[in-house]
């Protein structure tokens, strides 16, 4: 299924009344500390926390919109944020939905997903297994599976953050974005190119699950074996049909991986200088810049903080390495 520029303008249209239109500001520190200009687009200080919310809300919406009768029960399967977001989308408009996370996802995002009254399913220990029990469930029950990432709704909502940088940055010639399933950086790419195809799309992926950069050298999309990482957002496996695949090849110019150490050091400098909170999966587009892994050129550079749905207990032991 083609995602199009006026998908993701009518995902606009459907979420303006739940989404903020986040802050995009100058960044001084990773402007020194690059020789660029850097500009930091703050979808951290969305609603539930993290960009999610556009696309599950998007996802929800329109899914309701082309369901006759009762609303149906919905199922999910999450690291975290997308859960959350879901479940303040569903709980907005509606809607039952079961939430599928691993027992390891940080409890501040299942402790949220409690609180707006979905139903978590938290046995699995890793999230490629949260994703089959969730499939399982959709098929046992008859309940719609939303993905987090392979669903043309929730990529049209991501997208919607493509139409603030083209609008609010015009200037800016290269746009860093953090990757795990590849639905945020498909859904902006798809806008930006539309409107702006000369700006470079830059992919960040974390070393220790990089299946695109290992797909995308393959032709095709192959598994792989995830390791440990603060970013668990950006962890795990492609579905084996996962539309982010082709659009990440075709739209994307490049992809970079960024070590553990660098997304570290960019939670304790976004505090430490920007005062604000990101979480490991949110901070690897700062990373890559703080790791030279991308150089910012003359003109203007986004970088995309994601999320900032940290664990406190993490937050700290991080601070603390300082």
């Amino acid at each position: 299924m083609s995602i199009t520029l006026d998908d993701i303008k009518a995902a606009r249209t459907r979420i303006a009344d739940h989404v903020r239109r986040t802050p995009l500001g100058p960044s001084p520190w990773l402007s020194d500390a690059t020789g660029g200009q850097i500009l930091l687009k703050a979808e951290s200080l969305q609603t539930t926390s993290s960009f999610k919310l556009r696309g599950a809300l998007n996802a929800i919406g329109g899914l309701l919109e082309r369901t006759q009768g009762p609303a149906p029960r919905v199922v999910t399967v999450s690291a975290g944020n997308h859960g959350r977001a879901m479940a303040w989308a569903a709980e907005q408009l509606g809607v039952a939905l079961t939430v599928f996370t691993s027992r390891e996802a940080p409890r501040t995002k299942r402790d949220a997903i409690r609180r707006h009254g979905a139903d978590l399913e938290d046995r699995a220990p890793a999230y490629d297994d949260a994703e089959r029990l969730a499939k399982a469930f959709a098929r046992e029950t008859g309940a719609t599976f939303i993905s987090p990432y392979n669903d043309a709704d929730v990529i049209a909502g991501a997208g919607t953050i493509g139409l603030e940088l083209v609008e609010d940055a015009p200037e800016a010639r290269q746009i860093l974005v953090p990757v795990g399933g590849g639905g945020l950086v498909s859904g902006i790419a798809i806008a930006v190119k539309a409107l702006a195809p000369t700006v470079r799309i830059v992919g960040v992926e974390v070393e220790a699950s990089h299946p695109f950069q290992t797909s995308l050298a393959a032709g095709r999309i192959t598994e792989i074996t995830v390791g440990d990482t603060i970013a668990d957002g950006l962890s795990g496996n492609l579905d084996a049909d996962a539309m982010t695949f082709a659009i990440v090849r075709d739209r994307v110019d490049a992809t970079v991986l960024v070590s553990e150490a660098a997304l570290r050091r960019g939670i304790r400098g976004l505090i430490a200088h920007e005062h604000l909170i990101a979480e490991g999966a949110g901070i690897a587009a700062v990373a890559a810049l703080l790791e030279r892994r991308v150089e910012p050129g003359p003109d203007p550079t986004v970088a995309l903080v994601s999320g900032a749905n940290i664990d406190f207990d993490r937050l700290q032991g991080i601070l603390a390495e300082a």
